[in-house]
Parts: structure tokens; C-alpha cells; sequence
């Protein structure tokens, strides 16, 4: 069970982190998609919330990128130092599932919480393979 589901659960943490990224840049474009994300408040994201939603997606694309890089399912951008920031990575994914979970927004707990969840647990463990 070793490497191959290590393997196994980064290329399926990517896969996440796109889909999330897509999510994201659908925000930025003005869909009505914002009761699943931030909280809720608003149906269409305001200008500076977008903003931020095309940040997130490209941060996403990069986390994505760090989780291949660190279990060798690609090569190069040797430059990274992948065991830090695996673990800054999973610990901020710990800290968003229980942000997604308190969050006001029913849409987003019921949605956003399990999707986070599985995926700090799959990075974490990653980060401790």
C-alpha cells in the first residue's frame, strides 16, 4: 500500500486542487456560485472578492504542482523545497475544513467541508509517507 497509494492520493489531491481551481475561476467570471465559497454572503461575487478568486485558482494550480513534485509523479521545479511547504499546505487545508465547517453558509458546509476534509487527510498523509 506504500508508495503506490501515496502516488495514488497525490495525483487524486490534484485532481482536487483543478477542480477547486476551476470552481474558483467560474467565481471570478461573476457565476452565481458564491453560497459555496467565502462564507456565503453573496450569490455573485463583488469585484474584489473575484479578484481574489482568480488568486486562489492560480494558488490551487500551485499547490497541485507541489504535491506531484513531492511524490516524484513529475519532474522538475527541483527548486521547490516540497517537505515545507507540503506540510504549510495540509495544515492550511486542517484549518480551511474547519473554517468551511462554521461557516453561515449551508451550501458551503454541506458541500465545501467534505471536499476539504478529504483532502487534508490525503495530504496529510502524504505529508507524513
Amino acid at each position: 500500500m506504500g508508495t503506490e497509494f501515496v502516488y495514488l492520493s497525490s495525483i487524486i489531491v490534484a485532481i482536487m486542487f483543478v477542480c477547486i481551481s476551476v470552481f474558483q475561476v467560474l467565481l471570478s467570471l461573476g457565476y452565481p456560485l458564491g453560497e459555496f465559497a467565502m462564507g456565503g454572503f453573496y450569490k455573485v461575487l463583488p469585484i474584489k472578492l473575484r479578484i481574489m478568486s482568480m488568486i486562489n485558482a492560480i494558488i490551487l494550480l500551485f499547490m497541485g504542482v507541489v504535491f506531484l513534485k513531492h511524490t516524484d509523479v513529475i519532474y522538475g521545479f527541483s527548486f521547490l523545497p516540497t517537505n515545507t511547504l507540503v506540510w504549510i499546505i495540509t495544515i492550511f487545508l486542517g484549518l480551511n475544513t474547519i473554517a468551511n465547517l462554521l461557516s453561515q453558509s449551508k451550501k458551503e458546509r454541506r458541500m465545501m467541508t467534505p471536499f476539504s476534509s478529504i483532502a487534508f487527510l490525503l495530504c496529510l498523509f502524504i505529508t507524513l509517507s
